[in-house]
């Protein structure tokens, strides 16, 4: 007998199923995933959710059938909740299922309070300041490179760059294109008008390893598995689009696979994979101390040219698509299988539990 598993989908991602247009979510591979390990997901959303029961879809003989259920047991929230309502909604949902990544977005500089605390992580931190006029030109005057981004955006939106020029002006990188050559006073002048009154943050800038001449950092999938530790399931490469500061592959950054990059770099495959396993993890064991109910995560991790690492941001819900598109299809997998592999260990733990 097979045990259900709730995943938690937005409303958009829900709706599309029955159309098979599900964005970025690969729900085969839930499937897939769930055969393998006698599970099966059951695809909801906090629109579709009851006190007690909730519709959903099963996938069973080839296809996708609508049914009415009791609330499972665990659920693996995928969907963001910004709205009153829906939060609400998930608070609700959390009393009757143990929902996993309960919470998956985060003021970015919060995490790095948070990990600050940790002194034996401040080596991976990037120094880091609450977006104000006075502490930019604090920073402008202590750092030659910063970056200015929203605390609360995704996919490298709104995020600004600053490299100090050989004439002592400032190169303004912001959109797409060419930066902008600015004296000091102009330069903090635009920015201050970009951010307005948004919540913005100030990140000294790491001078990332190249390849071909551009920028690269690296997406880590790190999750609970069957054991209920955290692990790292994947680690793939995000270089610089043409003309961009930023690596998002939103933003038309191209992925590569860390053999490629490591090697371009002479690093020492092994030992840099070991220690960003090494530094993924301890991140995450510390973190998830401070945020409850945290199992999946992408880290945004920056390397610099002697391979020093650097923890860029923490992504909540990560899209997992970087892996598809460098044709790392069995990481790929992976990325779908392990959230359910937890789901099954607090399955277990909760049965043990009752006996």
């Amino acid at each position: 007998m097979s045990h259900t598993v709730g995943i938690l989908l937005d409303r958009k991602t829900f709706m599309g199923i029955s159309k098979g247009k599900t964005g970025n979510e690969r729900l085969s591979l839930y499937n897939r995933a769930g055969k393998q390990h006698n599970l099966m997901p059951f695809y909801t959303s906090l629109h579709q959710i009851g006190s007690s029961s909730a519709q959903g879809y099963v996938y069973a003989k080839n296809r996708y059938k609508l049914i009415r259920r009791s609330i499972p047991k665990v659920t693996h929230n995928r969907t963001i909740t910004l709205s009153p309502i829906l939060k609400r909604k998930l608070k609700q949902l959390s009393k009757s299922s143990f929902v996993f990544n309960r919470q998956n977005r985060y003021d970015k500089y919060d995490i790095y309070k948070l990990l600050h605390q940790n002194t034996h992580l401040r080596e991976y931190l990037p120094v880091s300041l609450k977006y104000s006029e006075k502490e930019l030109k604090s920073a402008m005057a202590a750092y030659q490179s910063l970056f200015i981004k929203p605390t609360n955006d995704s996919i490298g939106n709104g995020i600004m760059k600053l490299n100090k020029h050989v004439s002592g002006k400032w190169l303004l990188f912001w959109k797409k294109g060419k930066p902008t050559l600015l004296s000091a006073k102009r330069a903090i002048s635009i920015i201050q008008r970009v951010v307005g009154k948004r919540t913005y943050m100030i990140q000294e800038a790491i001078a990332l390893a190249t390849y071909k001449g551009r920028p690269y950092d690296l997406r880590v999938s790190v999750q609970r598995g069957i054991t209920g530790r955290w692990q790292v399931t994947g680690v793939v490469g995000k270089v610089a689009g043409a003309g961009r500061h930023v690596t998002n592959v939103a933003k038309g950054g191209k992925v590569r696979r860390t053999e490629v990059l490591f090697k371009n770099n002479r690093f020492d495959f092994e030992t840099i994979m070991n220690n960003i396993r090494s530094a993924s993890i301890s991140i995450m064991n510390d973190l998830s101390e401070k945020l409850p109910h945290l199992a999946d995560v992408g880290l945004d991790i920056g390397i610099d040219h002697r391979g020093h690492i650097k923890l860029i941001e923490v992504n909540g819900r990560d899209q997992r698509y970087s892996f598809k598109k460098a044709k790392m299809s069995a990481t790929f997998y992976r990325t779908y299988e392990t959230p359910l592999q937890y789901a099954k260990y607090l399955l277990q733990q909760a049965k043990t539990s009752k006996s």
